[in-house]
């Protein structure tokens, strides 16, 4: 799974690396820490609503972790859906509509991962590039409208997000079982195609993401509470 990730860069690296158009909400400090129900920065592709035959604006944006379906009765089913299983998304209900038209990239330093180690605690580690360069997790966002706002409030609609999993490689694999699903700069512009509604071009777009290639090393167990959010937290221990 993907529990927890970091993201350092600023919006402008992020605006160079994504080829982002258009600028949205203000920047969000640094991250060491991101974890479910927060606020992060991901890259998306939308059309303006009152234009939706517009040219779509790749956009950086602030959405919160944990995707909301619109069909929610309550916005709590975000905390269960951090998550969703690549295998499955053309077609679980919670994420097929959104694997159709509303797909992310979510820009990352590198994630945390729990490796379980017989008669010991659960040990951190963090995965990253190994060139140190951004990551972009495969996503799916949401929109849904909050019931107890009027249609006309600005902040009536709640914009969430889920990061895709897959199966992990033998090199990852004894660390987890699940790994983000990362996808390669050259495919940026296919996963974010707004033009993409087909499901099974959408699957062939997965099928063909490589498998990712991380170097890991253990952190400190202060990762473990997201109240620690400092740059000492990648720092590697032996």
């Amino acid at each position: 799974m993907c529990g927890r990730y970091a993201r350092s860069r600023p919006d402008s690296e992020l605006v160079e690396v994504f080829g982002v158009r258009e600028v949205v909400g203000e920047q969000l400090p640094a991250s060491y820490n991101i974890a479910p129900t927060q606020d992060a920065r991901v890259v998306l592709e939308r059309a303006p609503r009152e234009e939706p035959d517009a040219e779509a604006s790749r956009q950086l944006k602030t959405l919160r972790w944990g995707l909301v379906p619109s069909w929610a009765k309550d916005a709590k089913i975000g905390n269960r859906m951090i998550n969703a299983r690549v295998e499955t998304i053309t077609e679980k209900p919670a994420f097929k509509r959104a694997a159709a038209k509303r797909r992310l990239l979510v820009p990352a330093d590198g994630y945390y991962e729990w490796e379980k180690r017989s008669g010991t605690a659960k040990v951190p580690h963090f995965l990253h590039d190994a060139n140190d360069d951004v990551l972009a997790f495969a996503g799916l966002y949401e929109l849904w409208p909050d019931p107890a706002k009027a249609e006309d409030e600005p902040d009536r609609w709640l914009w969430t997000f889920t990061i895709l999993t897959t199966q992990a490689t033998d090199a990852l694999g004894h660390i987890h079982d699940r790994t983000p699903v990362i996808v390669p700069s050259d495919m940026h512009g296919d996963w974010l195609d707004p033009h993409l509604t087909d499901l099974e071009l959408v699957r062939q777009v997965l099928d063909a993401i490589p498998e990712p290639r991380l170097d890991t090393y253990e952190v400190s167990t202060a990762v473990n509470s997201p109240r620690n959010n400092s740059p000492e937290l990648l720092t590697a221990v032996s």
